[in-house]
């Protein structure tokens, strides 16, 4: 009896393991298309006088096409940072206008942001995690400017747009922070309920922020800064309308928390720092085949607090 279920398992994870590399190849090859589209470096204001006819030349291609717009197309500009683990930062991936409109629905409704109790699956308030946070409703998520924002999400993440969580903006005051932790469930409560954290992005909403980089701190050892101190590592600078994308899973034969993508939000200084939450579940039933394969890796970092 056993037998017949163990090929069951072997067979839904080896395909999981198909597609989750099918789908890491098609991203590169997506990643690489736009980066030929928009070609070598980001327009500057230094340097956007020399760049203004290639860059509309870039961008026309696109015009009077309304997928095209929705996803910045000619606008966003991927910048692999590292992959193992595997980070990419997507600049330019929010408009102005986009940033703005986030931040005002956000503030009339923000409440201190909880972290996610690993033996209850419920939200709890904690030291760890000092900012201020709300949802979306289902109402706002009809909006046209928040359907684009989540179908340039899904495009980019190669996470389907149901398979997502509701997101969530964050406002980070100064003296705040969120200490390392990481996204991946490991929580019975959550895993069975809707399946588990495989990617998340974030997206800044404010400029001129001193502080609030997220970090990497197993992300390689070369030097980087986190709120005002020098660390080993790999850290994000906060820049209004880029994001970065990060995976919790990682595919090598099978599927495997990625342990590497323990990360910080660091301490925000002068102004409050404005971001976007948006995270990416695998499918449930897929998700039944998968905790057993990777219970061991549950149990040795339980200990980490997850959000």
């Amino acid at each position: 009896m056993a037998a017949p279920a163990m090929k069951i398992v072997f067979g839904l994870l080896t395909f999981v393991t198909v597609g989750m590399i099918i789908g890491a190849l098609l991203q590169l090859a997506f990643i690489n298309r736009l980066e030929d589209s928009y070609g070598n470096g980001l327009p500057s204001l230094r340097g956007l006088r020399g760049q203004s006819s290639r860059h509309l030349r870039d961008v026309s291609r696109w015009a009077n096409d309304k997928d095209a717009e929705a996803l910045r197309l000619g606008y966003v500009k991927p910048e692999v940072v590292s992959w193992s683990p595997r980070i990419i930062v997507l600049h330019n991936f929010l408009s102005s206008e986009e940033c703005e409109h986030l931040k005002a629905i956000a503030r009339p409704r923000l409440q201190v942001s909880t972290v996610v109790d690993v033996k209850t699956g419920k939200g709890v308030k904690s030291d760890v995690r000092t900012s201020s946070g709300m949802f979306l409703t289902h109402v706002e998520r009809s909006y046209p400017i928040i359907q684009a924002i989540e179908k340039r999400i899904s495009v980019f993440s190669q996470v389907p747009a149901e398979n997502g969580e509701l997101i969530q903006v964050l406002r980070y005051e100064p003296n705040q922070f969120y200490r390392p932790h990481h996204d991946y469930f490991s929580d019975t409560f959550n895993l069975k309920r809707g399946g588990q954290r495989v990617a998340t992005m974030l997206m800044y909403l404010t400029d001129d922020v001193e502080g609030g980089e997220t970090y990497f701190p197993l992300a390689g050892d070369g030097e980087c800064t986190c709120g005002g101190k020098i660390m080993k590592g790999i850290s994000v600078k906060p820049t209004k309308g880029d994001a970065v994308l990060f995976w919790s899973m990682v595919c090598f034969f099978s599927l495997f928390i990625d342990t590497g993508m323990n990360h910080v939000g660091c301490f925000v200084f002068h102004i409050a720092l404005y971001l976007v939450l948006f995270r990416g579940l695998m499918d449930s039933q897929i998700q039944r085949a998968y905790m057993e394969d990777v219970k061991f890796c549950l149990e040795r970092n339980g200990q980490l607090l997850n959000g």
